[in-house]
């Protein structure tokens, strides 16, 4: 038996989707063309969404992904970080390094959730917001091989911090999220018969939890 949807509800979505994807704003009539519908159609929803503050209009009249979008999405931060955070403990405790879920922000690579192992002496401190760009350090560059399906994980040396050295793979799988799962560490290089497999189960725990918490 189908689902039954909103239509209206959909091409709402569409509209924000599809302005997202345009840096540089679209009129209502290449608005329309690329939903292919009517400009009405489009006047109307983009005309509901503004009054929302999820959509705003230049003084050229070109349309844009409105500021309101981001009251939404600061609500998703603290879900992903409640969710990881578990993981991590039990990944950082397991392997004794520096764990965390790092996630895309633009072309910088966010580190959302970090914990650090309860019974090393020495471990490598991660700061919570820390941000680099995603084609430096394991973490932005995992997150860059889940866009085209990849290697499974990636390692670096030094890349961000002297001496340092990083495996992280990609979280895959969740609509809408580019996320990495990884560990840091100082000194002795990574065991990655070893710490990989952890790391790629995390990831995957990661990704389950996300899509149990959804589908709930």
């Amino acid at each position: 038996m189908a689902t039954e949807t909103s239509q209206t509800l959909d091409r709402g979505l569409r509209v924000l989707e599809v302005l997202a994807e345009s840096p540089h704003g679209l009129t209502v009539t290449e608005l329309a063309a690329e939903l292919e519908v009517n400009r009405t159609v489009v006047y109307r929803l983009t005309s509901t969404l503004e009054q929302h503050g999820l959509v705003r209009r230049d003084g050229r009249g070109r349309l844009f992904v409105g500021l309101g979008v981001l009251h939404i999405a600061s609500a998703v931060q603290p879900l992903l970080r409640d969710l990881a955070v578990p993981v991590l403990r039990s990944l950082a405790d397991a392997i004794g390094c520096t764990a965390h879920l790092t996630v895309a922000d633009g072309d910088e690579a966010l580190a959302l959730a970090v914990v650090e192992p309860s019974w090393t002496d020495f471990h490598v401190s991660y700061r919570v917001g820390a941000r680099h760009a995603l084609t430096q350090g394991a973490a932005g560059k995992a997150i860059l091989v889940g866009r085209d399906n990849g290697t499974a994980y990636v390692v670096t040396t030094g890349e961000l911090q002297s001496g340092a050295q990083g495996l992280s793979a990609p979280v895959r799988g969740v609509d809408g999220l580019e996320a990495s799962v990884g560990v840091v560490t100082l000194g002795g290089g990574i065991d990655e018969g070893v710490v990989a497999p952890r790391v790629l189960a995390a990831a995957e725990s990661v990704r389950l939890a996300l899509v149990g918490d959804v589908s709930r």
